[in-house]
Protein backbone atom coordinates (compact mmCIF):
# COMPACT_ATOMS: atom_id res chain seq x y z
CA UNK A 1 0.00 0.00 0.00
CA UNK A 2 1.53 3.02 -1.20
CA UNK A 3 1.56 6.32 1.43
CA UNK A 4 1.91 9.03 -0.78
CA UNK A 5 -0.21 9.23 -4.02
CA UNK A 6 0.19 12.31 -5.95
CA UNK A 7 -1.41 12.13 -9.58
CA UNK A 8 -1.38 14.87 -12.09
CA UNK A 9 0.17 17.68 -9.66
CA UNK A 10 -0.07 21.55 -11.34
CA UNK A 11 1.06 24.34 -9.24
CA UNK A 12 2.32 27.62 -9.24
CA UNK A 13 2.75 31.36 -8.17
CA UNK A 14 1.43 34.32 -9.20
CA UNK A 15 0.70 33.00 -12.60
CA UNK A 16 3.76 31.37 -13.25
CA UNK A 17 3.57 27.46 -13.68
CA UNK A 18 6.00 25.62 -11.44
CA UNK A 19 4.92 22.18 -11.66
CA UNK A 20 3.34 20.40 -14.73
CA UNK A 21 1.71 17.43 -14.30
CA UNK A 22 3.75 15.32 -11.98
CA UNK A 23 2.59 11.70 -10.40
CA UNK A 24 4.43 9.67 -8.25
CA UNK A 25 2.95 6.65 -5.62
CA UNK A 26 5.45 6.43 -2.42
CA UNK A 27 5.38 3.98 0.09
CA UNK A 28 7.65 3.04 2.77
CA UNK A 29 11.84 3.94 1.96
CA UNK A 30 13.77 7.08 0.89
CA UNK A 31 13.07 8.60 -1.92
CA UNK A 32 15.79 10.64 -3.19
CA UNK A 33 14.55 14.32 -5.24
CA UNK A 34 16.99 15.39 -7.36
CA UNK A 35 16.69 18.63 -9.44
CA UNK A 36 18.63 22.26 -10.07
CA UNK A 37 17.70 24.91 -7.73
CA UNK A 38 14.20 27.00 -9.03
CA UNK A 39 12.71 23.33 -10.63
CA UNK A 40 10.36 23.04 -8.08
CA UNK A 41 11.42 20.56 -5.79
CA UNK A 42 10.38 22.89 -2.54
CA UNK A 43 7.13 23.24 -4.08
CA UNK A 44 6.51 19.74 -4.31
CA UNK A 45 7.82 19.10 -1.35
CA UNK A 46 5.43 21.80 0.35
CA UNK A 47 2.00 20.44 -1.50
CA UNK A 48 3.27 16.64 0.13
CA UNK A 49 3.41 18.24 3.29
CA UNK A 50 -0.24 19.91 2.73
CA UNK A 51 1.24 23.48 3.50
CA UNK A 52 0.31 24.19 -0.12
CA UNK A 53 -2.76 23.23 -1.69
CA UNK A 54 -2.37 21.92 -5.13
CA UNK A 55 -3.91 23.87 -7.78
CA UNK A 56 -4.66 20.93 -10.57
CA UNK A 57 -4.59 17.47 -9.61
CA UNK A 58 -5.08 14.94 -6.52
CA UNK A 59 -2.79 14.29 -3.74
CA UNK A 60 -4.12 11.17 -1.55
CA UNK A 61 -2.00 10.37 2.07
CA UNK A 62 -2.91 7.43 3.91
CA UNK A 63 -5.18 6.05 1.39
CA UNK A 64 -7.21 8.90 1.41
CA UNK A 65 -7.97 12.25 -0.44
CA UNK A 66 -6.88 15.31 1.61
CA UNK A 67 -10.39 17.28 0.86
CA UNK A 68 -11.16 18.60 4.53
CA UNK A 69 -9.89 20.18 7.54
CA UNK A 70 -10.22 17.10 9.41
CA UNK A 71 -8.43 15.52 6.70
CA UNK A 72 -5.42 18.24 6.89
CA UNK A 73 -5.34 17.65 10.64
CA UNK A 74 -5.46 14.21 10.72
CA UNK A 75 -2.53 13.87 8.19
CA UNK A 76 -0.39 16.73 9.64
CA UNK A 77 -0.07 15.19 12.68
CA UNK A 78 1.31 11.85 10.85
CA UNK A 79 3.90 14.67 9.06
CA UNK A 80 7.16 15.42 9.81
CA UNK A 81 8.59 18.20 7.50
CA UNK A 82 11.84 20.59 7.45
CA UNK A 83 11.60 23.45 5.17
CA UNK A 84 14.23 25.06 3.70
CA UNK A 85 14.13 27.61 6.44
CA UNK A 86 12.26 27.94 9.46
CA UNK A 87 11.63 30.10 11.71
CA UNK A 88 12.26 29.83 15.93
CA UNK A 89 11.93 31.82 18.62
CA UNK A 90 15.40 33.05 18.92
CA UNK A 91 15.26 32.82 23.25
CA UNK A 92 14.15 29.25 23.15
CA UNK A 93 16.50 26.36 24.29
CA UNK A 94 17.09 23.56 21.98
CA UNK A 95 14.80 21.69 24.38
CA UNK A 96 12.21 24.47 24.13
CA UNK A 97 12.26 24.48 20.78
CA UNK A 98 12.09 20.44 19.83
CA UNK A 99 9.22 20.31 22.91
CA UNK A 100 7.08 22.97 20.70
CA UNK A 101 7.10 21.24 17.84
CA UNK A 102 5.82 18.02 19.41
CA UNK A 103 3.04 19.78 20.92
CA UNK A 104 2.28 21.33 17.63
CA UNK A 105 2.41 17.83 16.21
CA UNK A 106 -0.38 17.12 18.65
CA UNK A 107 1.75 14.34 20.44
CA UNK A 108 0.89 13.41 23.83
CA UNK A 109 1.97 15.43 26.91
CA UNK A 110 3.03 12.35 28.85
CA UNK A 111 5.15 11.07 25.77
CA UNK A 112 6.78 14.69 24.55
CA UNK A 113 9.78 14.67 27.19
CA UNK A 114 10.49 10.97 26.02
CA UNK A 115 10.16 11.84 22.43
CA UNK A 116 12.19 15.16 22.75
CA UNK A 117 15.28 13.30 24.12
CA UNK A 118 15.06 10.60 21.55
CA UNK A 119 14.97 13.16 18.79
CA UNK A 120 17.67 15.03 19.77
CA UNK A 121 19.90 11.69 20.44
CA UNK A 122 19.22 10.85 16.85
CA UNK A 123 21.13 14.02 15.53
CA UNK A 124 23.73 14.25 18.66
CA UNK A 125 22.73 16.84 20.15
CA UNK A 126 21.63 16.40 23.74
CA UNK A 127 24.52 18.42 24.90
CA UNK A 128 23.22 20.99 23.77
CA UNK A 129 19.81 20.97 25.38
CA UNK A 130 19.99 24.77 28.07
CA UNK A 131 21.80 26.28 24.61
CA UNK A 132 19.13 29.12 23.39
CA UNK A 133 18.56 28.65 19.66
CA UNK A 134 20.00 31.67 18.80
CA UNK A 135 23.51 31.23 19.46
CA UNK A 136 23.66 27.71 17.52
CA UNK A 137 25.78 27.64 14.07
CA UNK A 138 24.10 27.12 10.97
CA UNK A 139 24.46 22.95 11.15
CA UNK A 140 23.67 22.63 14.59
CA UNK A 141 20.12 24.98 13.55
CA UNK A 142 19.77 22.31 10.47
CA UNK A 143 20.15 19.07 12.78
CA UNK A 144 17.51 20.77 15.43
CA UNK A 145 15.32 20.90 12.14
CA UNK A 146 15.93 17.63 11.26
CA UNK A 147 15.42 15.97 15.29
CA UNK A 148 12.04 17.92 15.59
CA UNK A 149 10.97 16.46 11.59
CA UNK A 150 11.59 12.96 12.82
CA UNK A 151 9.35 13.50 16.33
CA UNK A 152 6.44 10.72 17.05
CA UNK A 153 7.60 8.25 14.43
CA UNK A 154 5.62 10.12 11.68
CA UNK A 155 4.56 8.29 8.82
CA UNK A 156 6.05 10.36 6.46
CA UNK A 157 8.95 12.61 6.44
CA UNK A 158 10.18 15.46 4.41
CA UNK A 159 13.37 17.01 3.94
CA UNK A 160 13.97 19.77 2.04
CA UNK A 161 17.60 20.21 1.42
CA UNK A 162 18.78 19.09 5.13
CA UNK A 163 22.34 18.32 5.19
CA UNK A 164 23.16 21.76 4.71
CA UNK A 165 25.78 22.80 6.80
CA UNK A 166 26.67 19.43 7.91
CA UNK A 167 30.51 18.25 7.91
CA UNK A 168 31.60 15.00 6.66
CA UNK A 169 31.04 13.28 10.21
CA UNK A 170 27.42 14.16 10.81
CA UNK A 171 26.61 13.97 6.67
CA UNK A 172 27.23 9.71 7.11
CA UNK A 173 25.68 9.47 10.43
CA UNK A 174 22.54 11.41 8.48
CA UNK A 175 22.82 9.20 6.01
CA UNK A 176 22.48 5.96 8.57
CA UNK A 177 19.95 7.51 10.15
CA UNK A 178 17.97 7.73 6.78
CA UNK A 179 18.00 4.25 6.18
CA UNK A 180 16.93 3.19 9.38
CA UNK A 181 14.02 6.10 8.72
CA UNK A 182 13.14 4.26 5.69
CA UNK A 183 12.22 1.03 7.45
CA UNK A 184 9.37 2.45 8.46
CA UNK A 185 8.65 5.73 7.20
CA UNK A 186 7.71 6.90 4.12
CA UNK A 187 11.07 9.78 3.19
CA UNK A 188 11.43 12.00 0.67
CA UNK A 189 14.81 14.09 0.80
CA UNK A 190 14.99 16.74 -1.88
CA UNK A 191 18.75 17.56 -2.49
CA UNK A 192 20.72 19.76 -4.79
CA UNK A 193 23.96 17.15 -3.55
CA UNK A 194 23.71 14.18 -5.95
CA UNK A 195 26.43 11.92 -3.37
CA UNK A 196 24.07 12.68 -0.49
CA UNK A 197 21.12 9.83 -2.30
CA UNK A 198 23.72 7.10 -3.29
CA UNK A 199 24.63 6.03 0.08
CA UNK A 200 20.88 6.27 1.30
CA UNK A 201 17.90 6.69 -1.48
CA UNK A 202 17.45 3.43 -3.35
CA UNK A 203 15.13 5.24 -5.49
CA UNK A 204 15.66 8.49 -6.85
CA UNK A 205 13.18 11.17 -9.11
CA UNK A 206 14.98 13.93 -11.06
CA UNK A 207 12.77 17.72 -11.32
CA UNK A 208 13.54 19.79 -14.37
CA UNK A 209 11.41 22.21 -16.30
CA UNK A 210 8.53 21.37 -13.54
CA UNK A 211 8.07 17.44 -14.62
CA UNK A 212 9.77 14.63 -13.25
CA UNK A 213 12.12 13.53 -15.84
CA UNK A 214 13.43 10.54 -14.27
CA UNK A 215 12.13 7.83 -11.66
CA UNK A 216 14.48 4.88 -10.89
CA UNK A 217 17.57 3.61 -8.99
CA UNK A 218 20.83 5.14 -8.60
CA UNK A 219 22.25 2.54 -10.57
CA UNK A 220 19.73 3.17 -13.27
CA UNK A 221 20.78 7.07 -13.44
CA UNK A 222 24.47 5.76 -13.09
CA UNK A 223 23.72 3.54 -16.02
CA UNK A 224 22.45 6.68 -18.14
CA UNK A 225 26.68 8.09 -17.75
CA UNK A 226 29.04 8.69 -20.25
CA UNK A 227 32.72 9.62 -19.90
CA UNK A 228 31.82 13.70 -21.55
CA UNK A 229 28.94 14.04 -19.06
CA UNK A 230 29.92 16.86 -16.52
CA UNK A 231 30.09 15.72 -13.11
CA UNK A 232 33.06 13.68 -10.81
CA UNK A 233 31.13 10.15 -10.17
CA UNK A 234 29.10 8.05 -12.50
CA UNK A 235 26.28 9.25 -10.63
CA UNK A 236 26.38 12.76 -11.40
CA UNK A 237 27.28 12.36 -15.12
CA UNK A 238 23.89 10.25 -15.08
CA UNK A 239 22.10 12.90 -12.98
CA UNK A 240 23.77 15.59 -15.96
CA UNK A 241 22.24 13.84 -19.02
CA UNK A 242 19.25 13.66 -17.81
CA UNK A 243 19.23 17.32 -17.34
CA UNK A 244 20.65 17.43 -20.72
CA UNK A 245 24.08 17.94 -19.94
CA UNK A 246 24.39 22.23 -19.80
CA UNK A 247 22.73 22.63 -16.67
CA UNK A 248 25.23 23.57 -13.34
CA UNK A 249 24.82 21.13 -11.28
CA UNK A 250 26.78 22.54 -8.36
CA UNK A 251 24.22 25.65 -8.13
CA UNK A 252 23.59 27.11 -4.39
CA UNK A 253 21.52 25.27 -2.07
CA UNK A 254 20.01 28.62 -0.89
CA UNK A 255 17.74 29.24 -3.75
CA UNK A 256 14.06 29.42 -3.23
CA UNK A 257 12.20 27.34 -5.65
Amino acid sequence: MNTIELSDLHQGYRGKPVLRGVSLSLGHGVYGLLGPNGTGKSTLLRVLATATAPQQGTLRLFSGEVSSRRDLRAARQRIGYLPQSFGYPPAFTVEDFVRHCAWLREIPLGRIPEETTRALARVDLLDQLRTPMRKLSGGMVRRVGIAQATLGSPAVILLDEPTTGLDPRQRIRFRAMLRELGETACVVLSTHIVEDLAHSAPRIGVLHGGTVVFDGTPEELTDLAHDDAPGDTPLEKGYSVVLGQDTDLFTSSGAHE
